[in-house]
């Protein structure tokens, strides 16, 4: 079974339905079942956003099984309904077209990018950041320009409107020394799991002037409120950090969606590594271990 949709299965909510089946079946690496599953929800209910949200996962696992011509066909066929739907509802309206438009661009991005076409893949997301960049995909498709384009180029400035822990400062203040970003979620059990990775590497290379900044966001909701006020989900946060983020109360943490879409943190974590001239030298959605992110780390001290 792969990975990616073993965890996809353990975490997928109970409206997942046509979704969650065909997800079943991929996992088991049955195509055939997949399809049938899509054709007879088809049949029976039509083409709903919830249908598009389960068809980009062809698009998804082509592409993880290098089926790249496959992987094409799907995403854009899965994009094409996504526009159809659109000329019904907003982007926004509801979970699943976001999901499923992101994915396809995702995959149509990354197909190009692996047959060598870079300049194609960059200059498709550009595209569809000007027409989806109001939306929430708006840091998914950052993050997958960012994938072909960050590293070597200045890191954007870091709003701090509101923070935690000490004041943040400006990242051009920070010029001459290696900056690690951060980017957490107060749900994200993968960013707790690296906290202590990243204390562990802070406290050995701090004395070689790196700097730790960990931006967060508000996203609306806590575990215990859906819909929860912005002063009540601040303080949620701080008690998260306090909880899980021990050995980093001191750092600082900006606080705003810019940050996230700026950064492309669609991911959490979301780990960026700032060289002493202040570019991106390193970017990873995702958590790193220990050893991979010392070895990092490791490189922009020494320059």
């Amino acid at each position: 079974m792969h990975k990616y949709l073993l965890v996809f299965l353990l975490v997928a909510p109970a409206w997942a339905g046509i979704v969650e089946d065909v997800q079943t079946a991929l996992a088991r690496n049955n195509f055939s079942a997949a399809d049938s599953e899509l054709n007879s929800y088809r049949a029976k209910s039509g083409v709903t956003p919830e249908y598009v949200e389960a068809y980009s996962w062809m698009a998804r696992v082509a592409l993880q099984a290098g089926e790249y011509d496959q992987a094409t066909a799907y995403a854009k066929q899965t994009k094409a309904l996504a526009v159809e739907q659109l000329k019904q509802r907003r982007l926004d309206a509801e979970p699943h077209l976001p999901i499923a438009l992101g994915a396809a661009i995702e995959v149509e991005s990354q197909t190009l990018a692996a047959r060598g076409q870079r300049t194609q893949a960059v200059a498709l997301l550009q595209t569809e950041l000007r027409t989806y960049g109001a939306s929430s995909i708006r840091a998914r498709l950052q993050k997958n320009l960012n994938l072909l384009s960050f590293e070597g180029h200045p890191a954007p400035a870091l709003r701090a409107d509101q923070f935690l822990g000490l004041k943040p400062p400006m990242l051009a203040q920070l010029k001459g020394s290696p900056v690690l970003l951060f980017f957490w979620a107060h749900w994200c059990a993968d960013c707790k799991a690296e906290a202590p990775i990243i204390t562990q590497l802070r406290s050995e290379f701090a004395p070689k002037g790196l700097a730790v900044v960990g931006p967060t966001r508000l996203y609306g909701y806590t575990a215990q409120v859906e819909h929860a006020a912005p002063s009540d989900e601040l303080a949620y946060i701080d008690a998260v950090r306090h909880r899980f983020y021990s050995g980093l109360l001191d750092m600082p943490v900006p606080i705003s969606a810019h940050n996230f879409d700026a950064y492309g943190a669609s991911t959490t974590p979301t780990l960026v590594l700032l060289d002493r001239t202040g570019k991106v030298a390193m970017y990873h959605p995702g958590a790193l271990p220990y050893d991979q992110l010392k070895a990092e780390i490791e490189k922009v001290v020494a320059r």
